[in-house]
């Protein structure tokens, strides 16, 4: 394999591909070979640094090496290359955006994955914090935190200064990051039974017309509206559209954890699930850009010989890139009853690595007098990293520039497809405004 110190080519005119995730092979857990595999790309990171800008992985190391001795790699010790880790949260857009150096090219940096090895192995060392855990184990808190009364206690301790001062020093939970709500009424309550059977699903343009919904466990739990916008948007499309029931969480917030077997296990409950649908002439949609992710690229990096993860993987869509496709074949229903004005709408990261261009702005910019200013940037939220004490100072700073283009859009609303990351947005504004979701906006325009 050629080192950094190899002159290298300017990055490949070849369209950047991943690798598989070898993550059952012993030497993805060997200490002192991720190590080697750390240093040497770290080294190369060194030399280029076209990613400061990005999070706060890159300046972490920058800085290490420049407030050294040897103002080089080999000056800074090893505990900086475990904080470097830590400070990564998968977002991908160093891969996808900015390194020259990635697959086909053959210094082969996969930046993300190889966080995510050093996530793997300080999991299988024990080295996580109980807090971790907890707030990885978005099912189990779901579930506990929406049985009636007790949802109650939750919400009002999530939003009481003393209780938050306490959850901070006890758990690492920052006491100005805004926590979600939970709903006892779920959404797999809201749509049990729920059925249009006057709806024909038509094909057209790569899509098969029936929808099964993933709802995800933080539209489940958390944003029960999120799902049943969806819902009246696609009916209201002519789109029929099914919860799918029993689902889990689809893993991804074990796999920014680095506990790889449970995100085994979701996947060994999940895609089963998942796979007869598609083979019942079912897409499937999320309203969670993570989730969709999830099953597009993760999962078949970590399984590549499993037929039905890829199967899973040709069927499932962001809602917004299914729309923009009945759009191009014409079934798109356009006929828009209230304008939205100017629309502030952040892309987030998970969506961007998708690849699929911007098609949340591409429909709402079919609403008559409407104009989308889309945000390319980073809001910060990146799954638990802006709620933990240790780490949120640094969210609020990472999403500064994405609350700056917000405030000075002076914009009807804000939004984003994340809704995690609309409400980081709302933590930076801090004005009492709060986000509207793209599902939601566009259910507004319909008037339904």
């Amino acid at each position: 394999m050629t080192d950094a110190t190899t002159s290298p080519r300017e990055g490949s005119l070849e369209a950047p591909t991943r690798h598989p995730l070898d993550w059952r092979n012993p030497e993805f857990y060997d200490e002192g070979a991720l190590l080697k595999e750390l240093a040497r790309v770290y080294e190369i990171c060194h030399g280029c640094r076209r990613c400061f800008s990005l999070c706060n992985a890159f300046p972490t190391l920058f800085d290490a090496i420049d407030n050294s001795d040897t103002l080089e790699l080999d000056g800074v010790p090893k505990r900086v290359y475990w904080d470097v880790v830590d400070q990564c949260y998968l977002c991908d857009m160093c891969y996808m955006t900015k390194c020259p150096y990635v697959p086909p090219h053959p210094w082969n940096v996969d930046f993300p994955h190889l966080m995510l090895r050093g996530k793997a192995v300080k999991f299988a060392k024990g080295e996580v914090k109980p807090r971790d855990k907890l707030l990885t184990a978005t099912d189990k808190v779901g579930r506990l935190a929406s049985i009636p009364v007790v949802v109650e206690v939750v919400n009002a301790a999530n939003k009481n200064p003393t209780a938050r001062r306490l959850l901070d020093k006890v758990l690492g939970v920052h006491p100005d990051a805004l926590l979600p709500e939970y709903h006892s009424d779920t959404l797999a309550k809201r749509l049990a039974g729920h059925a249009r059977p006057d709806l024909t699903p038509q094909p057209a343009e790569g899509t098969r017309g029936k929808v099964a919904l993933f709802g995800t466990c933080y539209g489940n739990y958390n944003e029960p509206h999120l799902g049943e916008d969806l819902v009246a948007v696609f009916e209201h499309n002519g789109i029929p559209v099914s919860l799918i029931e029993n689902s889990r969480c689809c893993g991804m917030p074990k796999l920014e954890l680095g506990d790889l077997d449970s995100v085994a296990a979701a996947k060994d409950h999940n895609i089963p699930l998942l796979a007869a649908l598609v083979d019942d002439g079912y897409d499937i949609v999320a309203p969670v850009p993570s989730c969709v992710l999830m099953f597009k690229q993760e999962l078949p990096l970590m399984f590549p010989g499993d037929p039905a993860v890829a199967k899973v993987r040709a069927a499932i869509f962001d809602p917004f890139e299914y729309l923009a496709l009945r759009h191009k074949a014409g079934k798109f229903n356009t006929q828009f009853k209230s304008a939205l004005g100017k629309v502030a709408y952040h892309v987030a990261c998970h969506l961007r690595v998708q690849n699929i261009g911007l098609k949340t702005r591409d429909i709402l910019s079919l609403v008559q007098d409407t104009r989308v200013e889309a945000i390319e940037r980073c809001s910060g939220h990146n799954g638990t990293y802006a709620v933990k004490s240790e780490f949120h100072a640094d969210s609020m700073k990472i999403g500064k520039p994405v609350v700056t283009r917000v405030q000075k859009a002076e914009a009807d609303h804000y939004s984003s497809d994340c809704a995690m990351a609309g409400h980081q947005i709302e933590n930076g504004l801090d004005d009492g405004s709060a986000p509207t979701h793209p599902m939601n906006l566009l259910r507004l325009a319909y008037g339904i």
